[in-house]
């Protein structure tokens, strides 16, 4: 174990494993006729109406306060809820954003007209976000960003290019990372996050098809979009800081390990009841490799239900 981490095992509690066979139910009967094929595409499946039916059976914003809208349940019992629907295949890229991060993000930063505006419709699994952050000459660097956003009386004036951009083309909001101010010598300040409404005049969203024939990702202008002041999420200045915590919300979760699950088992019942040698010796190990990051997944859980912050941990998984 590398000093400064922490990956205590965790034993998930009754209420949470009976809160695993809900979320059974309602996958047996909304989704026995799914293809096969489908499910492998769990993280990037989009189905409105089956993200309504999971808001309606309360497994969207289980952590959040309640005058929101929310369940007020552990860290745990949503690790269990989205366990369940990645392994099973579900279609959840509706909804999947807005609840992972840009909610909780709206719930930590966000003023109280926000946090009534916005967090409601996600947990109803009617209010879809995409991320902006990456820019098309910026890349992994945030830091040299240049879509700006000035002050223009009571607006703010947004222009600038966001690329990469997941499903913009059907989502309803976005939070951007824009600058707000020159960053100097330290070059990750002037950086501030904003609530943009895709639905403004002055956005133009273009699909990029990818080899594959699929156009998930997106290009986003902005040109001289009216924001409104109370736009503005957190601290005009203080989106770095608020962006890092962002991805902790993202790198906490089951995402990357079961979302190849299904071609998992699709392996598994190719390779039949007799495997080679050699087959069953590198399944064995992609088997170890994913029961290991469930644990360390599940630590992290663990130590969110008990109101810990681990960043490191998180980022390892």
């Amino acid at each position: 174990m590398m000093a400064g981490f922490s990956f205590e095992p965790v034993a998930l509690p009754p209420e949470a494993e009976a809160l695993r066979q809900r979320v059974r139910a309602l996958i047996a009967a909304e989704l026995a006729a799914r293809p096969r094929a489908l499910k492998a595409w769990s993280w990037a499946g989009f189905d409105a109406d089956f993200s309504r039916k999971l808001g309606a059976a309360g497994f969207l914003g289980l952590t959040w306060p309640k005058k929101f809208g929310g369940h007020e349940r552990t860290a745990l019992d949503r690790f269990v809820v989205v366990e369940e629907l990645l392994a099973a295949g579900a279609p959840v890229h509706a909804h999947w954003i807005a609840e992972r991060q840009s909610g909780p993000l709206v719930l930590r930063f966000g003023t109280e007209a926000q946090r009534q505006r916005y967090l409601p419709p996600i947990v109803r699994g009617e209010s879809y976000f995409c991320i902006g952050m990456s820019e098309p000459d910026s890349g992994s660097d945030l830091a040299s960003i240049r879509t700006r956003a000035m002050r223009d009386g009571d607006f703010w004036r947004l222009d600038g290019r966001k690329v990469w951009t997941s499903f913009a083309h059907k989502a309803h909001h976005m939070i951007a990372l824009v600058r707000t101010a020159p960053g100097g010598e330290d070059r990750h300040a002037g950086l501030s996050q904003f609530l943009v409404d895709l639905a403004a005049p002055g956005i133009t969203i273009r699909p990029i098809r990818n080899m594959a024939g699929d156009s998930d990702f997106n290009e986003v202008t902005f040109d001289g979009v009216a924001l409104p002041a109370d736009a503005l999420l957190g601290g005009e200045g203080q989106g770095w800081q608020q962006v890092l915590a962002e991805l902790a919300f993202e790198r906490s979760g089951l995402e990357r390990i079961l979302s190849a699950h299904a071609v998992l088992v699709e392996l598994i019942r190719h390779l039949g009841g007799d495997p080679s040698e050699r087959a069953a010796v590198a399944l064995g190990r992609a088997v170890a490799q994913l029961a290991t990051l469930r644990q360390m997944s599940l630590a992290v859980a663990g130590r969110l239900a008990a109101g810990e912050a681990p960043v490191l941990e998180a980022a390892m998984v």
